[in-house]
This record gives structure tokens, C-alpha cells and sequence, in this order.
């Protein structure tokens, strides 16, 4: 059987729909394209290009004024530009030859640990569970670290940003929220491995929620 590979992004569609998941990587079969919106995109390119002009420096950008003292942006540029590359990433690889891979946005230091920082762009200001829906991509990050031989924190940092206002010459001013998550790899190899178990079985049910899987199974009367 041929190794699979995975992302954060394609182990996100096992948790919303088994059978969507199982189509998609053993046959071939997947969802509808929908639209792709730019902005988080654009915003990741120069959120980067902001946080590497204050690493240059060797200071911390003002959206993280709570962490001065406590850490530092991770030095090694290189390395991170190529863990940061969706092409190549932190990768690592099990017995079976299954590759997992995760591109990371950025990385925080503190002394010999590294603490994952993950940019987020949204519309409106944080819910109470907004942090909740990206547990699984802060803990597999870390879980692919620490395969590479890195220490890191118990925990990880979401930075948030949505629009506050415009400003009287017509920018638009963003405004950031910083929240700390701790974090647990045991439920990064949990989920790896139950992706594999689904993958190596016979075709699973499909998700009650999933409305992809109720629009292939209408019938046209």
C-alpha cells in the first residue's frame, strides 16, 4: 500500500467527515472546490515579513509587548524558512513510510525550548472558542518538533487579528489578540494514527453534519 501523506489541513477533514476523508485519499474523490479567500494569505506574506524585520533587530514586535524578557523570535532564518515552506515543513515519518508535515508560521524561543506562534486573520473579534478549533494544529506542530530532536514548551501562542477601524487617511487598522494554549503531541499521534486505521479499512459512514456528503446522496426526482 502506498504511504500517505499528511498536513494539519488534510487531518482537519477526518475530524469533520470520516468518509470524505477516506474518498479523498483512496480514491481520488474530492470535495467540490469552493472559494478561497486571499486575505489570510496576504496578511500571513507580510505578518511574516513584519515579525522578520523585528528578529533582524533582535526585539519582539509591539502585538507581543507581554512576552519581552520571557522569550525571543527564533534566530535561525533559514531553518524556519524551510519549515515554514507548505512544499516541505517539519516533516516526519513512521515505520510504514508515512510522511506527516506541518508548516509552521513562526517560532518563539525561550532558552533551549521552542513555542510554536501561529497567525490567525479573521473577520470579527474572538468568541469564547475560537481558540479551540485549532488545538490539533498547535499540537501536531509540536509533535513534529520534538520528532526532530526539539524541545518545546508545554504550550503554544494563537495571535489573532481582525479589523478594528479605518483610520482618517483610509488604512486599515488591525486589531491583535494573543492567546497561550497549552498543548499535548499525544493527540497528534492519536490522530495520525487513527487516520491510518480509517485509510487501511473498508469505506467509513459519513459525518451526520456533513453536507457534502448529503448533497451526493439526494436523490434527483
Amino acid at each position: 500500500m502506498t504511504p500517505y501523506k499528511f498536513s494539519p489541513s488534510s487531518l482537519s477533514l477526518l475530524k469533520e467527515c470520516p468518509r470524505c476523508f477516506w474518498l479523498s485519499f483512496n480514491k481520488g474523490i474530492k470535495r467540490p472546490s469552493t472559494i478561497f479567500p486571499s486575505l489570510p494569505s496576504g496578511m500571513d506574506r507580510v505578518l511574516k515579513a513584519h515579525f522578520d524585520v523585528f528578529r533582524d533587530k533582535g526585539e519582539l514586535p509591539p502585538e507581543l509587548k507581554e512576552l519581552n524578557g520571557k522569550v525571543k523570535l527564533f534566530s535561525d532564518l533559514a531553518l524556519l524558512e524551510v519549515w515554514r515552506n507548505n512544499f516541505k515543513g517539519i516533516q516526519w515519518t513512521d515505520e510504514k513510510g508515512n510522511l506527516f508535515r506541518g508548516a509552521v508560521d513562526n517560532l518563539l524561543q525561550k532558552e533551549k525550548k521552542l513555542i510554536v506562534l501561529d497567525y490567525k486573520t479573521r473577520g470579527f473579534p474572538l468568541k469564547e472558542d475560537t481558540a479551540d478549533h485549532y488545538q490539533d494544529q498547535m499540537d501536531i506542530y509540536n509533535f513534529l518538533l520534538r520528532k526532530n530532536g526539539w524541545e518545546t514548551e508545554n504550550y503554544a501562542y494563537l495571535l489573532f487579528y481582525h479589523p478594528n477601524k479605518v483610520d482618517p487617511k483610509g488604512y486599515v487598522l488591525f486589531h491583535s489578540d494573543l492567546v497561550k494554549r497549552e498543548i499535548n503531541a499525544d493527540n497528534a499521534l492519536s490522530i495520525f494514527q487513527k487516520a491510518i486505521k480509517i485509510l487501511e479499512g473498508e469505506m467509513p459512514p459519513s459525518s451526520e453534519e456533513c453536507g457534502f456528503c448529503k448533497w451526493a446522496n439526494q436523490e434527483v426526482k
